[in-house]
């Protein structure tokens, strides 16, 4: 794997982050793109979902996307370049029942965004966010057929995204056509 170490990390984990950016400090020296993907999801009424739960989502989706994309940032301004992509969800602005908390921390991570947009800007980093709808991975894996068939219908494309439509708004973020465009949210499948 290009002589470069493999890393499995936690990315609700503080010290597991810190000590892949020590990894990626000694091994590569810079950084110049982060896409922070890790995420996970659980469908429950609000009345419902356990705490534990509710904990495992804000733990990962944002604390861990805000951790990654701090540390990261470090390492960044120092050769004043880069480039941060947060990955949100079409549940945000669709209000999607059953996704409270799930929707809650995206939205989180969308603010997240928009304010390190601003404050990285001076230092070279752009920090933008893809807003995927469903696409066939393991994170929708055990939601209800219906559910997704309903969230797809509220779409102005009715279809599940796929990984090259996510990629394909990531790769323009990362772009250096791209310099100019930071702090933005891309929705994908039109809501």
């Amino acid at each position: 794997m290009n002589g470069y170490t493999h890393l499995q990390v936690d990315v609700s984990d503080p010290e597991q982050i810190s000590e892949l950016f020590r990894c990626v400090r000694r091994e590569a020296g810079r950084l110049d793109v982060i896409v922070n993907n890790a995420g996970t999801a659980s469908m429950n009424h609000s009345l419902l979902i356990p705490p534990a739960t509710v904990d495992r989502l804000v733990r990962t989706n944002f604390n861990g996307s805000f951790l990654v994309a701090r540390e990261g940032a470090k390492m960044m301004q120092k050769r004043r370049f880069g480039r941060i992509v947060n990955l949100s969800t079409v549940a945000v602005p669709l209000l999607v029942e059953g996704e409270a908390v799930y929707a809650a921390t995206k939205a989180a991570v969308e603010v997240m965004t928009r304010i390190m947009a601003f404050e990285l800007a001076a230092f070279g980093i752009t920090v933008n966010a893809v807003g995927p709808s469903p696409v066939d991975t393991d994170l929708i894996r055990g939601v209800p057929e219906e559910a997704i068939a309903r969230l797809v219908n509220r779409l102005a494309i009715k279809r599940k995204g796929t990984p090259e439509d996510v990629m394909n708004v990531i790769d323009f973020f990362l772009r250096p056509e791209s310099s100019y465009i930071t702090g933005q949210i891309i929705y994908l499948g039109g809501v």
